[in-house]
């Protein structure tokens, strides 16, 4: 799979709002984009939404989730479904 660079404008202060914020869902602010734009043109439709916890969890499903996000930022993993995807944070709640 080919990668292309893409620029996204935006004000200065929601720039660091969401690079704040993509940090505390453990993900980069490009990660974030990458994965909206998936999930956008996977359903059509701006498909879901994410929300940051007050706490930081240091659970093993989070660990476990952090290890497989690096590894997909890596390429070293298959594309999963949004279905997919949904299960595992089903599960990865279930275990709170």
């Amino acid at each position: 799979m080919s990668q292309v660079s893409m620029t996204v404008r935006m004000d200065s202060q929601l720039k660091r709002m969401f690079d704040a914020l993509c940090a505390e869902f453990g993900m980069s602010s490009n990660t974030a984009i990458n994965v909206f734009a998936r999930a956008v043109v996977q359903r059509r439709r701006i498909p879901f939404e994410i929300r940051a916890q007050r706490e930081t969890s240091n659970s093993d499903s989070y660990e476990a989730f952090r290890k497989m996000r690096e590894r997909a930022e890596r390429g070293e993993t298959p594309d999963l479904t949004i279905e997919e995807i949904d299960e595992e944070i089903r599960k990865a709640r279930a275990e709170r």
